[in-house]
């Protein structure tokens, strides 16, 4: 099936008006093409299924969107601090980022997880994995004002006269319902900060995760102990910050030298 190579090749070529596709989008037309073949074939109207033949474009490593240091500071201090919603948003984001929770791990937290005292946070992740996460002092201190002076009123709301307390010590992240906060208005928060912030990029809970990994790689930890706080099964998933930080060092290098 020469023409189809050709035009499959195509997609790939730098000299392609818009410039060369994406490999999990040249994959998607391959995989079209194949099918294709494959419907002319069985209908007898070609011999032999040449699509069989046409290979799939490895798919391409897809790095995450990372902030910077002073991005990730300027998007935690966003939510205001004079209104309840304003402390409950940034004891949530400072939580993700400090931990570097993903947006189910955060929301799905009861306050029994939490212990500010040891300075930790039990996380449930993928697969039912277990983890125990430290947390900084600056998350520590925007989860007091928070479990102090907000929740406990919040939690109220949603309790009935003479039922008992919800199990676990209930939700550590709540609506002003006493609800526990849902994944969406999770994400609703993170880009609010973001826009408040002045981020010009989009922005997730997941974002924060990837800052977290690549700022502790960047600060020189182990990547094991990165695997071990992400709850990541395999060191072959956290690796890919290893890739991420490389990239980040071209671009420093790029900007920063005077002979780049």
């Amino acid at each position: 099936p020469e023409p189809a190579r050709r035009w499959l090749g195509g997609l790939a070529s730098p000299d392609r008006p818009g410039g060369p596709l994406r490999s999990s989008t040249r994959r998607r037309k391959t995989a079209a093409l194949r099918a294709f073949y494959r419907f002319c074939f069985g209908e007898g109207l070609i011999e032999p299924d040449i699509g069989a033949v046409l290979d799939l474009p490895r798919p391409g490593r897809h790095l995450p969107e990372v902030l910077t240091v002073e991005e990730v500071d300027r998007l935690l201090d966003a939510p205001d601090p004079d209104r309840p919603e304003g402390r409950r948003d940034r004891a949530l984001l400072e939580l993700v980022y400090a931990a570097g929770l993903r947006v189910g791990e955060a929301t799905g937290l009861d306050r029994q997880d939490l212990s500010l005292e040891g300075a930790f946070v039990r996380v449930v992740g993928k697969g039912d994995r277990e983890r125990l996460v430290p947390i900084g002092g600056a998350a520590l201190a925007a989860l007091g004002p928070w479990l102090d002076d907000i929740r406990p009123g919040w939690i109220a709301r949603a309790e009935r006269p003479g039922a008992r307390t919800a199990p676990r010590g209930g939700p550590l992240f709540v609506s002003s319902r006493g609800r526990r906060l849902g994944r969406m208005a999770a994400w609703r928060i993170v880009q609010e900060a973001a826009r408040r912030a002045g981020v010009q990029r989009h922005v997730t809970p997941h974002t924060l995760r990837h800052s977290f990994a690549t700022h502790l790689l960047e600060g020189g930890a182990d990547l094991r102990v990165v695997q071990e706080l992400l709850g990541h099964a395999s060191i072959s998933t956290t690796q890919l910050y290893t890739h991420l930080t490389g990239e980040r060092i071209k671009e420093v290098y790029a900007r920063a030298h005077p002979r780049a």
